[in-house]
């Protein structure tokens, strides 16, 4: 098996900053999906914050292996960077026939960083079916911004989605995005792994950009999601172009010309 990393796409970036997420279905062997639900039930050590991922876990623990492969750790250096710091990680649990489910937030305080941004790595060691509730997401809700369960009282959103995936799936999330755990309806224990990674590097260009200029990049910029409003949702596209613009080092870049528009400040244009 390979051991290079293998980055990310700019199409598949692009698809990130639109969506706020990224998939990687059952990209984890079942032997490391053996032993991490056997870890998982037993416990993790705590990590510091601010601890560097080289040296957060150890070498024969399940997290070093999960990290250490190729399409894993090529993702997270697309989008982190290649020496991140562990922010926190946590495991999750859905009990049998739960009978209730989180509320819809986003996770700790209103962040308006425009040129950064952590990723969650949520992992998967079994299957997950609809009736063991999978985690629900708002697909380009990352950039609305708000303050943990300040959405907590909405119940359903146009557009969606609630996690169905095979053993081994991994998906990265923005730190922004709109998610919940829904209730387990079934017999079993619904397990997940959380981690959260804080860049150390600035996020410019980290991923393969040899397809940077695919007119598939701007489609995926341009995606719309059903729960916006045509007119708001053009503030979702405006964000995105901004975080575009700073993770390509590109600030020509558009889509319709709403930035362009937005940053157009004649009056302090040189007239020497």
């Amino acid at each position: 098996m390979s051991t290079s990393k293998r980055l990310l796409t700019s199409v598949q970036v692009a698809r990130f900053v639109a969506q706020g997420f990224l998939r990687l279905d059952g990209v984890v062997p079942q032997e490391i999906n053996e032993r991490a639900i056997a870890a998982l039930t037993e416990g993790l050590p705590e990590v510091s914050y601010g601890t560097p991922l080289g040296g957060a876990f150890a070498p024969d623990s399940f997290v070093r292996e999960l990290l250490a492969l190729p399409v894993v750790a090529g993702a997270v250096e697309s989008l982190v960077g290649p020496e991140p710091t562990v922010d926190h990680h946590a495991v999750h649990v859905r009990e049998p026939y739960e009978g209730q489910a989180q509320n819809l937030h986003g996770d700790a305080i209103i962040d308006v960083r425009p040129d950064a941004f952590d990723i969650q790595l949520m992992y998967y060691p079994h299957e997950v079916t609809a009736e063991m509730g999978g985690t629900l997401s708002v697909p380009g809700s990352h950039l609305r911004r708000i303050n943990e369960t300040d959405i907590g009282r909405v119940q359903n959103l146009r557009g969606q989605t609630r996690l169905t995936c095979p053993a081994g799936t991994v998906v990265l999330l923005h730190h922004g995005i709109w998610h919940s755990g829904r209730r387990n309806d079934t017999a079993g224990r619904r397990y997940m792994y959380k981690l959260r990674l804080n860049p150390t590097v600035p996020q410019v260009r980290l991923w393969d950009v040899s397809d940077l200029h695919d007119p598939a990049v701007t489609a995926e910029l341009n995606t719309y999601f059903p729960w916006y409003e045509w007119a708001t949702g053009r503030l979702e596209i405006y964000n995105r172009v901004l975080l575009w613009r700073a993770l390509t080092g590109d600030d020509s870049f558009d889509v319709e010309y709403w930035v362009t528009r937005v940053s157009n400040r004649p009056a302090l244009r040189s007239h020497a």
